[in-house]
């Protein structure tokens, strides 16, 4: 199981811990930037980068992908570059990242990038919020410097999922705990103290690849919840589009329903996806 902060990303959790903040972070040049927050810190000339990189093509056939980090270090093995892309460099699902060649879907990477330790102490001057996105922001550098990737963000009327009232209403725990977060695993959500916003935006990341969609709160109801939803994965790689379900264990449509009197309706509404512009293969380094 993996849990994270909300409304972080499970995979940007296990990244360094690194605290709080007099090091700006930095108006990102690149067309492969996303916006910076409005109340972001001011810009300054200094953007930390990675003191060294490796890039090579992982040819062991393998499926499966896996990171690790030590201080100063960070390690990716047979990562696909969108799945790089979502957890690491942009924070945005796979199923908003839209464009480019087919061996984005296809081909893997073993990446290593290495801090400086001046870069670490600097760093550590950060908030968490302003260590994540200057995270990124190397990361995203590291792209521009050995995919030659670049991408633009676009606002596009999508398919999503709205989180809506069910038919009997709902059935929510109201939360009396003072601490927030989430945790999500094949089959099982849970949050304490989240609004439905929240949940909406959690279920957006943490179901990236069984939902498909972005899910927007259209409950209009607020306040804070404890929330647990269980059901049985869809191992299909196909989103479900209907709730119906091939056994006799609840789908996550059935269950949302059944466990907390809400609906996932489709929809359309406006999605914000990062297009790729160009990215080339990388020479083996």
């Amino acid at each position: 199981m993996i849990k994270c902060a909300r409304p972080k990303l499970p995979f940007l959790k296990t990244l360094l811990l690194l605290a709080a903040s007099s090091l700006t972070i930095t108006s990102f040049a690149q067309t492969s930037t996303t916006p910076p927050p409005v109340n972001a810190a001011p810009v300054t000339a200094v953007r930390p980068v990675f003191e060294a990189a490796t890039v090579k093509l992982n040819k062991s056939g393998s499926s499966g992908s896996h990171s690790s980090f030590a201080p100063g270090r960070f390690t990716f093995t047979n990562v696909l570059l969108k799945n790089f892309m979502h957890y690491s460099a942009y924070g945005v699902p796979e199923p908003r990242i839209l464009g480019g060649p087919k061996w984005l879907d296809s081909e893997r990477f073993d990446i290593e990038a290495k801090v400086d330790s001046s870069v670490i102490d600097q760093m550590r001057t950060l908030s968490p919020e302003q260590g994540k996105l200057q995270r990124q922001a190397m990361f995203q550098q590291l792209l521009a410097d050995r995919f030659k990737l670049a991408v633009h963000w676009e606002t596009r009327e999508l398919p999503v999922y709205a989180l809506v009232v069910a038919k009997n209403g709902p059935k929510l725990h109201v939360s009396t705990k003072s601490d927030d977060g989430t945790s999500a695993g094949p089959g099982l959500f849970t949050a304490d103290g989240i609004t439905l916003t929240e949940m909406a935006q959690s279920l957006t990341q943490e179901l990236a690849t069984e939902l498909g969609r972005v899910v927007i709160d259209k409950t209009g109801i607020a306040g804070r919840y404890d929330v647990t939803l269980k059901w049985t994965p869809d191992t299909s790689g196909a989103p479900a589009d209907n709730g119906t379900e091939n056994s006799s264990n609840p789908s996550i449509f059935t269950a949302m329903q059944e466990q907390l009197g809400l609906k996932l309706e489709s929809a359309k509404g406006p999605v914000q996806v990062l297009v790729i512009d160009h990215v080339e293969m990388p020479s083996e380094n």
